[in-house]
């Protein structure tokens, strides 16, 4: 009988089909196609096929590229474009590459779906978003849950009127193939744990560099390195290279095996584990110990919670997505740097964060409070952040109002409410800025 870690799969696209107007493109002078390369991003509910970069022996002009001679079943053909390479920001009016683009809002277009074992039920908590058990959390801290991430090869088929077909063979995942995959080996602990590291691209070992830890939610409990990097913004946002542009950072996204946090406000010791690797890359790089950031999604923000609890010194600023804790246990947050995004909709997270907000204010505390719509644009969120921000307070405590997190297509059945949180969270920009503001 297959493990849970026999049903992960991610080779996303490769094995798609292409296939090229021949004829069409002879005829403008472009040469037959010799490759072809699946091109994926990673939005906020996981990562999309977006694009096949199709390689052909010479540099092709841009002008010579049509659209119409490309075409993939099941999917919309936005456009095709000359490059230099196969990644779409190498655009160029002549290149070996045609970036044939994909709408990322096609059905089909999604590589990847959570998968329960046969007679399982969703929607558990525990700030999570595993099965539940008994109505809780996905289990208890330390345990390797029986349910795993799953995730599907898409498959892709271009054709064009007298066009054959061409298998892409190769994946280029945006941001995600820019992340490091390690290994490392507490001797403190005697744990080990993978992980993936982001080190800025033009890294010069002269300057001093932030470092944001991610840690996922329950669903992407696996032991393969790179799943939390699919599965959502949480890790990749930070280097994203607009992002880097502005924000030079280190970004570390480990991969737990195990459920890190539970309903019981427990932690497994991959926490004290986490903060050992942490000290271990501030001693191989040049890595700012006085800017050292936490953020986290469901479980991944009750770690972070339990981290600023133990070690309340260690983080400037926390960014805290859906999750809760005990309040009797959270007093030496009061006086640290935290901004709080939970959505009215989640049924745990809510109520468990107003819990500990009270507490907070109670021992002295000054925190600044706003409710937001999850439908909002850009601009929108960017006035909002700028007038609860003048408020000056070192904890914004921020809630998406009611009905405004689930999308139209959702039932918002189980924790649809609580796992679409974090669909936003990551991409609302002035947050990030703010976070990076902030200094121990």
């Amino acid at each position: 009988m297959a493990s849970r870690r026999d049903f992960l799969i991610m080779s996303a696209g490769i094995g798609s089909l292409l296939a090229i107007g021949v004829t069409a493109c002879a005829q403008k002078g472009i040469g037959h196609a010799q490759g072809a390369t699946a091109v994926t991003e990673v939005f906020g509910d996981g990562v999309r096929l977006v694009a096949v970069a199709v390689e052909y022996p010479e540099p092709v002009q841009g002008a010579a590229l049509s659209a119409a001679d490309f075409k993939v079943e099941g999917r919309t053909v936005t456009g095709v474009f000359a490059s230099t390479s196969t990644d779409p920001a190498d655009r160029a009016e002549a290149g070996r590459f045609a970036i044939v683009t994909l709408s990322p809002g096609d059905a089909n277009a999604v590589l990847a779906e959570k998968l329960q074992p046969q007679g399982s039920q969703g929607g558990g908590q525990g700030g999570q978003s595993g099965p539940a058990q008994g109505g809780r959390g996905p289990g208890n801290a330390g345990d390797i849950p029986t349910y795993d991430t799953v995730y599907k090869t898409a498959q892709a088929t271009v054709v064009a009127p007298g066009a054959g077909t061409l298998a892409t063979t190769a994946a280029r995942n945006l941001i995600v193939d820019d992340f490091r995959q390690l290994q490392f080996d507490d001797p403190n602990t005697g744990k080990t744990l993978r992980y993936n590291l982001f080190v800025p691209k033009d890294y010069d070992a002269g300057k001093s560099y932030p470092l944001v830890l991610f840690m996922h939610d329950a669903g992407a409990t696996s032991d393969v390195t790179r799943t939390t990097l699919f599965q959502g913004l949480g890790a990749v946002v930070w280097a994203s290279p607009d992002d880097q542009a502005k924000r030079p950072c280190f970004v570390l996204a480990p991969q737990f095996a195990e459920i890190i946090a539970d309903d019981d406000s427990r932690t497994s010791d991959a926490l004290d584990t986490t903060i050992d690797l942490i000290k271990a890359l501030a001693d191989e790089y040049s890595i700012d110990r006085k800017r050292l950031y936490t953020t986290g999604q469901s479980g991944g923000c009750m770690m972070s919670i339990a981290m600023d609890i133990k070690y309340p010194d260690f983080f400037a600023a926390s960014f805290l997505v859906a999750g809760q804790w005990d309040p009797a246990l959270v007093k030496p947050l009061a006086r640290q740097k935290l901004w709080i995004l939970v959505s009215q909709d989640d049924d745990k997270a809510f109520p468990g964060q107003d819990a500990i907000t009270e507490v907070l204010e109670q021992e002295g505390a000054k925190i600044s409070r706003a409710t937001w719509d999850g439908t909002w644009n850009a601009e929108q969120f960017r006035a909002a952040f700028d007038k609860i921000d003048a408020e000056g307070s070192p904890i914004n405590y921020v809630t998406f109002a009611k009905g405004t997190v689930i999308p139209k297509e959702d039932s918002g059945a189980g924790a649809s409410g609580h796992r679409n949180t974090w669909r936003i969270a990551y991409t609302i920009e002035p947050i990030r800025e703010w976070i990076f503001r902030q200094q121990g």
